[in-house]
């Protein structure tokens, strides 16, 4: 999925998803002929509800899609920048050409967000649109130029295996899901008030309704927990895609180690301001623990030590070619 770049091809990143996508595909289908067969059974015109609310997930997702650069660089208040806006800018984007011209791929715009958040990421619908943002924090006297590159290739990996349209078309399955939740939650799916009344006398119209909610929360949290499964493993094959590329593994891990460091000296309230972009993040807007936990499932990226164990696996895989 990393085609006209430089870019190791993951094998396991594309089974992975294509695994994942099935997975998902097979619930909604499930839920979807469950959603009509119960609506069926009631007489209800439940199909139009199903429809809209597969209209309003698309719309949601091509408006993720097409503007995730311009609401994630808005939710982090940061500032596009060239070349000549100063010596920060000038190093940062010394860095990044660097990286583009290592993967043979288009540089995309670059932006500095203001924060004590040592992080990064990278968004946008294709490598032609795309933007990488870096924190303040991220380019302080604390990280090397080394790591700083590393950083930059995990992040323009995303860019190259399109991320950011794997994961949109992944979560349109969890949308329609939630948007069926809310409009069994308020008996729409059986056609409101006349539905109710017509299955008033035995109670069947209550009793149809938390079917539908149990099935409906069921789905949701499955296709939940599939595309969390996802989004940490394209952060494990991003690692190692950019390991390779810049053939620094060590660069990388200790890049890790210091972000984790940077981000559990930051107070919880200002971790939660970030959480909105934790998704796109290099490591989580959160204070990270050690060892595993029932999180970790729930958890957009791997564990910083599942993470230092993958990148051990590369630096020998490098050291067995040299």
């Amino acid at each position: 999925m990393a085609a006209r770049t430089r870019y190791a091809p993951d094998r396991g990143l594309t089974a992975r998803m294509t695994a994942t996508m099935f997975l998902l595909g097979l619930v909604f289908v499930g839920f979807v002929a469950a959603i009509i067969g119960i609506g069926a059974a009631t007489h209800a015109s439940d199909a139009v509800i199903v429809l809209f609310a597969v209209v309003i997930a698309g719309g949601f997702a091509i408006g993720s899609l097409f503007y995730s650069d311009k609401i994630a660089l808005s939710t982090a208040r940061a500032v596009v920048v060239s070349p000549n806006d100063g010596k920060e800018a000038a190093y940062l984007h010394g860095i990044v050409d660097r990286v583009c011209a290592l993967a043979d791929m288009p540089k995309p715009r670059i932006a500095i967000a203001p924060s004590r958040l040592p992080n990064a990421f990278a968004t946008g619908r294709n490598a032609d649109k795309a933007v990488l943002c870096v924190t303040t924090e991220m380019m302080s006297s604390r990280f090397t130029p080394e790591e700083l590159e590393a950083v930059i290739a995990h992040e323009m990996s995303h860019v190259a295996h399109k991320d950011v349209q794997v994961m949109t078309i992944a979560s349109f399955l969890g949308v329609v899901a939630a948007l069926l939740i809310r409009f069994s939650f308020y008996g729409e799916l059986f056609g409101g008030g006349g539905g109710r009344g017509r299955s008033n006398n035995n109670g069947g119209g209550a009793y149809i309704l938390f079917i539908i909610m149990g099935v409906s929360i069921a789905v949701y949290a499955i296709s939940f927990l599939l595309i969390r499964m996802l989004s940490r493993y394209r952060e494990l094959a991003a690692d190692r895609s950019g390991a390779l590329l810049t053939g620094q593994p060590s660069a990388l891990k200790s890049a890790l180690v210091k972000v984790s460091e940077g981000i559990n000296m930051i107070p919880t309230k200002d971790l939660r301001s970030a959480e909105p972009l934790n998704a796109f993040f290099f490591a989580p807007a959160a204070h990270l623990t050690r060892g595993k936990s029932l999180s970790t499932i729930f958890s957009t990226h791997p564990s910083l030590e599942r993470r230092l164990a993958e990148l051990d696996k590369v630096q020998q895989q490098l050291n067995q070619a040299r």
